[in-house]
């Protein structure tokens, strides 16, 4: 129970200044404040590294469209209820988009495709937006404003299964470099009522796909009916917060109802398959999790400031001021605690999250150096700044 409050994200993410609501915005539109935005910006350049290491393109769309796209997309028959109501702007509908997909098919689309041009491979970050009820909303766990790790794979029928498998490598890989662990595997399905496409051979396909790849990977799930989304059948990958409530994070989906839609083919006829896959989901879930998952003390190279440097006195500021430059310099999120915020351990407890703290006393201040302490109180000596840099990148 002790470590369910200590490392609620609610609480600690305020305390650590990742996040802060105002009323003045609204429910369910938090800001990121300085601490937040530089762990998000990291979170976002090694995902978008680890894509593009894997044969992704990336794309930016906007985040509205006329409400006609949604109505091709399927989304305003079967998903309507949780959109924004329209905008009408110029004698026209627009609506703050539900999801990517739909301008991902139209990017598919926007060129003549050949067998050989496939499996395309496109992702973005992006916003999306839920018309979430005021009372489930909490943190960054639930919101209206999501800024989701989205992406798209075009291929054709016989290259499915191996690009389903291939997502969940890249989500298996994101998860044991960000430090988590997934509660389960799911395997989420159609059900029945308007919510979902009505096309039983299509939904049979979509999850004869699903269990096969599972089935080759040796990964347990369970099944549940009525989790799937709209056009198909997902495997949702679920975490837990300290408290045991379950979410949804990353997902892979298998989709033969958008590409029909929108018509979408290459050259000879053929029509794409469409596989979505989110591998790290909404980055405000993301956070929310890592923050408590973590406690705020964060993996170097995700960390808001990876090095501080302490000098020990007034007399060592020059010194360290010009390994503060250093730090900067090699590309580390660094900051100085000058002699006058307090007594070195008071400036060392302050600054406990801190992965390096950089002191430096008389003979440092002498040598140009500074002795690095590691956040877990171990001393690892004169280290030179462009090493600490280096391991603190997430390729590193």
């Amino acid at each position: 129970m002790e470590r369910m409050i200590m490392n609620d994200h609610r609480r600690l993410g305020r305390e650590l200044g990742i996040f802060d609501t105002d009323p003045l915005i609204g429910s369910g539109l938090p800001y990121w404040l300085p601490a937040g935005a530089a762990v998000r910006k990291a979170i976002e350049g090694y995902v978008y590294e680890l894509e593009r290491r894997n044969g992704y393109q990336h794309v930016n769309s906007p985040v509205l469209g006329k409400r006609e796209l949604y109505e091709r997309s399927g989304h305003w028959a079967h998903y309507a209820e949780d959109m924004w109501p329209p905008m009408r702007v110029g004698g026209e509908e627009f609506v703050l988009r539900p999801s990517l997909c739909p301008h991902h098919a139209l990017i598919c689309r926007s060129r003549p495709r050949s067998h050989r041009d496939l499996p395309l491979r496109i992702a973005e970050l992006g916003g999306m937006y839920r018309s979430e009820p005021s009372g489930v909303l909490g943190g960054l766990s639930r919101v209206r404003a999501i800024q989701l790790n989205d992406g798209h794979v075009f291929c054709a029928p016989e290259q499915a299964a191996r690009e389903v498998s291939a997502a969940l490598d890249l989500i298996e890989a994101a998860h044991d470099r960000l430090g988590i662990q997934a509660a389960r595997y799911r395997l989420s399905l159609g059900g029945e009522g308007a919510k979902f496409v009505d096309d039983p051979a299509m939904w049979a396909r979509s999850e004869s796909l699903l269990r096969e790849v599972l089935a080759e990977r040796g990964r347990a799930y369970d099944e549940e009916h009525g989790e799937g989304a709209f056009y198909g059948p997902k495997i949702d990958i679920q975490i837990t917060d300290p408290a045991g409530r379950e979410s949804t994070l990353s997902t892979v989906q298998v989709d033969y109802f958008q590409p029909e839609r929108f018509d979408l083919r290459y050259a000879g006829g053929g029509r794409p398959v469409m596989v979505h896959r989110s591998v790290v989901g909404g980055i405000e879930r993301l956070v929310a999790h890592l923050v408590e998952v973590h406690g705020g003390a964060f993996p170097a190279w995700m960390a808001p400031v990876q090095a501080v440097v302490l000098p020990l006195s007034d007399a060592e500021r020059p010194a360290a001021d010009e390994v503060l430059r250093r730090c900067l310099a090699a590309g580390l999120r660094a900051e100085l605690a000058p002699a006058d915020r307090g007594s070195l351990g008071a400036r060392i407890r302050a600054h406990r999250l801190v992965p390096y703290q950089l002191v430096v006393g008389p003979r440092e201040a002498a040598s140009g150096g500074a002795s690095v302490r590691m956040r877990d109180g171990s001393q690892a000596g004169e280290v030179p700044v462009e090493q600490l840099a280096a391991r603190s990148r997430p390729f590193g």
